[in-house]
């Protein structure tokens, strides 16, 4: 992929997400997809972004930075969302926090392979005192 195609590829898979289309992820995610070394597979990653929008309903993916090195790319993200109750062990319990999340991703075959992701949780914790 060149790096134009790979920008439109990955805000593409940000749309999707916002849209909740989870049966389209096999566009964007390989089927051997791994998140922070654990071997997730589509399944196992669907089921993790399901779980992430149930526990915050009005979750985005805004993207607020990007860098495209083909065939990886980084990302910084930002939230602007309430969480319905413990959110990464902080009890947000449906205050409103902003953050962001850093997250490097590896491409195969046009599709998102490998994802390693950092939240800033001291954001979260400083909004909270």
């Amino acid at each position: 992929m060149t790096k134009t195609e790979l920008e439109t590829t990955y805000r593409d898979y940000i749309a999707c997400l916002n849209r909740r289309e989870w049966t389209a992820l096999g566009r964007f995610v390989h089927e051997d997809v791994r998140h922070n070394a654990a071997a997730l597979g589509i399944d196992g990653y669907r089921a993790m972004l399901e779980a992430d929008c149930a526990q915050i309903p009005d979750l985005r993916f805004e993207i607020e930075m990007l860098v495209a090195d083909p065939p990886r790319l980084a990302a910084r993200l930002r939230f602007d969302v309430t969480p319905a109750a413990d959110f990464l062990g902080v009890p947000v319990n449906g205050r409103r926090v902003s953050f962001c999340e850093n997250v490097f991703y590896a491409f195969r075959d046009g599709r998102i392979e490998q994802v390693w992701s950092v939240i800033d949780e001291v954001a979260i914790e400083a909004q909270l005192r």
